[in-house]
C-alpha cells in the first residue's frame, strides 16, 4: 500500500510538471536548424494621421535648409521649470487623404509608402526639379507606438523608432509575460481602414510566425489574457474576509488529507 501511494504521488508530480511545461514554454513545436520562409513581412506603411519627420541634407547646408522644417526649443520638465531646454524636430502630420504639404515641392501623396519609398520619392523630385544635385533624405516615424496590456511585467504604451516590430519585440519591451499570462491567448487589436480586427496568437506554436499580426502596425494593442489562477486571485482579493475564510478551508482540507495518508501508510 505504501509503494502504491508513493508511485501515485510521483506520477501526479510528473504529470503536473509536463502540463506546466506545455502551458508556459514558447514555440514548442519548432524544428531547430530547419530554415523556414519569412511570411507576412511588410515594412510599416504610412497611414493618415501618422506623424513623420523628413530631413533633407546635402553638401550645401543652406540649400537643403529650404526643405527642412525648423527645430524648436522647449523647456524641459514643467511649464515653469528651469532645469534646461531641449530641442525637437517638427514633423508632418499626414492628412486624411494621405498627403503632406512639403516645402517648395508642394503636396505629396505618401499614404501606403514605406520610409524608404518616401525617401526615394522626395530624392527623385529634388533631383528632377534641379533643386539639389546630391540630396540625402531621411524619414522617421514620430508616433509609431503600440500598447501592451494584460498579464505582462510592465504594461504600458511603447514608442518605436524603426519600421519593423514583432509581437515578440513588443512583449520584450514589456519585460515578457508574467507566469499568470496565457501563452495561447495573446490578442492583437488592430484598427485599419476604418475597421477593427482582433487576431489571436498562440506563443507556444511555430504557427505564430505565420499570423498577419506577428508584425505589428502603428497603434496596435497587444493584450495578454490571465489564466484561471490569476482570475481566481482577482475574485478573492475583492473581499478580504472571503479570502481568509477560503485559505482556512483549504488549509483544513489539506491537513485532513495529510492525516488520512499518514494513517494509511502506517
Amino acid at each position: 500500500m505504501r509503494k502504491f501511494f508513493l508511485l501515485f504521488t510521483l506520477a501526479c508530480i510528473s504529470l503536473t510538471a509536463c502540463r506546466t511545461y506545455e502551458k508556459i514554454n514558447y514555440i514548442q513545436d519548432v524544428k531547430p536548424g530547419v530554415n523556414e520562409p519569412i511570411d507576412n513581412f511588410s515594412a510599416i506603411r504610412i497611414q493618415p494621421r501618422d506623424m513623420i519627420s523628413i530631413v533633407v541634407s546635402s553638401r550645401n547646408p543652406e540649400l537643403s535648409k529650404l526643405f527642412n522644417l525648423p527645430v524648436i526649443s522647449y523647456q524641459a520638465g514643467s511649464e515653469f521649470s528651469e532645469t534646461g531646454t531641449s530641442q525637437r524636430l517638427l514633423g508632418y502630420t499626414v492628412s486624411d487623404d494621405g498627403t503632406i504639404d512639403f516645402p517648395i515641392l508642394g503636396t505629396l501623396h505618401l499614404e501606403g509608402l514605406s520610409r524608404k519609398e518616401t525617401a526615394d520619392l522626395i530624392k527623385k523630385k529634388l533631383i528632377d526639379g534641379n533643386y539639389i544635385k546630391d540630396p540625402v533624405v531621411t524619414v522617421q516615424f514620430l508616433n509609431f507606438k503600440v500598447a501592451v496590456i494584460g498579464e505582462v511585467t510592465m504594461p504600458g504604451t511603447y514608442n518605436f523608432e524603426g519600421d519593423k516590430l514583432t509581437v515578440l519585440d513588443a512583449l520584450g519591451l514589456a519585460k515578457d509575460l508574467t507566469i499568470f499570462g496565457r501563452r495561447d491567448r495573446v490578442f492583437v487589436i488592430r484598427e485599419q481602414n476604418g475597421e477593427r480586427t482582433i487576431h489571436q496568437l498562440d506563443l507556444r506554436s511555430v504557427e505564430l510566425f505565420k499570423s498577419p499580426a506577428y508584425y505589428l502596425k502603428q497603434n496596435d494593442v497587444v493584450y495578454v489574457e490571465p489564466n484561471n489562477v490569476r482570475a481566481g486571485q482577482s475574485t478573492i482579493n475583492e473581499n478580504n474576509v472571503k479570502s481568509v475564510a477560503l485559505w482556512i478551508s483549504i488549509g483544513s482540507f489539506l491537513a485532513t488529507i495529510a492525516t488520512l495518508l499518514v494513517n494509511v501508510l502506517r
